[in-house]
């Protein structure tokens, strides 16, 4: 069974050996990148080769945010930002553009390892049941053999977590749900996860199902509450 591959991208030497080593005591198979470009190199050449990307911010080369625009453009894979960059502006950004975690420097490598299981274990396959029977509400023709999606008869392409996100609200059409259960029930885990996760991919979800995203008629927002689907 092939281990778990992770790539580390990080400039500082001290910070590549020391978490390398953390990782490699936990038995999973570690690549290191110490420039941006070589990052992006090896994460575009080696597609699903990697199971997640530790990713610096202020890298030599391409920095962290544009490697992270380029993978999320086709790809979920899940990526941990680091940055010695402390202000909140920085990590809201982080997670806004698709990190599924953030971590400031300096960090424990311990406290990383812990963030790595706990990504590792939200993003594995969503367990779509009753495969073979399309669902349609508001528009919304889902097909989950398929995974396909259609908005009005037209092809709606999604990520894996978009696809998952709307398929468990599809189920449950006018159900209000929180972003913590959202975590529990689509990413199956909450710890070292940031709710902005959910919020991110809602508004992804919007951007492609929506007529007008700033003013949503499928994908609804219960203010102080959660979200919903509309049925109609």
């Amino acid at each position: 069974m092939r281990k778990t591959h992770i790539l580390i991208v990080d400039d500082e030497l001290s910070v590549r050996e020391v978490t390398q080593r953390y990782l490699e005591r936990e038995g999973y198979t570690v690549s290191v990148a110490a420039t941006g470009t070589q990052g992006w190199q090896l994460i575009d050449g080696g597609k699903g080769t990697y199971d997640l990307v530790v990713l610096d911010v202020m890298l030599p080369g391409l920095d962290g945010f544009e490697i992270l625009r380029k993978v999320r453009a086709g790809s979920d894979l899940p990526i941990i930002m680091l940055t010695a960059r402390t202000e909140e502006h920085d990590r809201v950004e982080g997670l806004e553009r698709g990190a599924d975690d953030y971590m400031p420097k300096p960090f424990s490598p311990r406290e990383l390892v812990s963030r790595v299981k706990a990504v590792l274990r939200r993003v594995q396959p969503f367990q779509v049941t009753n495969s073979g029977d399309a669902i349609q509400a508001s528009g919304i023709l889902l097909h989950p053999d398929t995974r396909q999606v259609l908005i009005d008869s037209l092809n709606c392409e999604l990520t894996v977590k978009e696809f998952d996100l709307l398929w468990f609200l599809m189920r449950h059409p006018k159900q209000v749900f929180s972003r913590e259960q959202l975590l529990e029930q689509v990413w199956g885990f909450t710890e070292y996860i940031d709710l902005s996760t959910v919020t991110v991919h809602i508004h992804r979800l919007r951007e492609k199902i929506e007529k007008d995203p700033s003013k949503p008629k499928r994908l609804m927002t219960v203010w102080g509450v959660g979200y919903k689907l509309a049925s109609e």
